[in-house]
């Protein structure tokens, strides 16, 4: 592992285009500095995946199975109802409680659990 000579942050691998050729260099995240080195003895496992730092979190859409859902005894805000199924989601960060959606299974409403 490497660190920045300017700012003391730690270096990840970027691709950076050279004329027609594409070339692995360590750059800083922080300041942008780029090492002049040579990077041929780079050893990068796994995958480099860039991603969004905000990514949507995505509640079971109708078109999904729910069947396979446990069902649970609450009632319906919308018609009612006594049963509806749950599962629980991550929605916030990971030292915090999970959040618990449920969804009447008669008629497809979706509703948190009120703590």
């Amino acid at each position: 592992m490497d660190f920045c000579l300017k700012c003391g942050s730690r270096l990840v691998p970027k691709k950076v285009k050279s004329g027609q050729q594409a070339m692995l260099v360590l750059a800083c995240n922080k300041c942008g500095e780029k090492t002049k080195e040579s990077t041929e003895n780079i050893n990068i496992k796994g995958k480099i995946i860039e991603h969004s730092p905000k990514q949507l979190v995505s509640v079971i859409g109708k078109e999904n199975q729910l069947s396979v859902l446990p069902t649970i005894q609450v009632t319906c805000p919308r018609c009612e109802n006594k049963n509806a199924y749950a599962w629980q989601v991550q929605t916030r960060g990971a030292d915090e409680s999970s959040t618990q959606f449920l969804r009447c299974t008669s008629c497809d409403y979706t509703f948190r659990e009120n703590t």
